[in-house]
């Protein structure tokens, strides 16, 4: 599962993050790995590495989290643009052959996102 976040998104903080972080709690023992990849499209300066490490001890995030590189001269960051993703938060789920499996934008309700996940995980290997 890869969530794409931003530190100053209402959306991320109230229900993408908090949702990240059970996902993480309750699949990860299932082998389902959780990344949060923190996609910056705006507010560039306020956005830092430093920024995230702190936010990230705040919100007590447990699981890894990638900043999304931006090309010389792109406002919009590599992986973002090569995803098609629409804005933040942003869900992407991945089987394990690496196939893009679901991808929305927006709060998704938990028991959707978590009866995907399952589903996934209930796929012979």
């Amino acid at each position: 599962m890869l969530h794409a976040f931003q530190m100053l998104c209402p959306g991320c903080v109230q229900h993408a993050l908090p949702q990240a972080s059970r996902i993480h709690a309750l699949f990860g023992a299932e082998g389902v790995a959780v990344v949060g990849l923190h996609t910056v499209f705006e507010h560039h300066e306020a956005m830092t590495a430093t920024a995230l490490r702190a936010f990230a001890y705040e919100y007590r995030l447990a699981f890894p989290i990638g900043i999304d590189a931006h090309a010389p001269g792109e406002p919009v960051p590599q992986t973002m643009r090569a995803y098609g993703l629409r804005g933040t938060p942003s869900l992407l789920l991945i089987d394990r052959a690496g196939r893009l499996r679901r991808h929305s934008f927006g709060a998704e309700d938990d028991m959707a996102v978590g009866a995907a996940v399952a589903a996934l995980v209930a796929e012979p290997v």
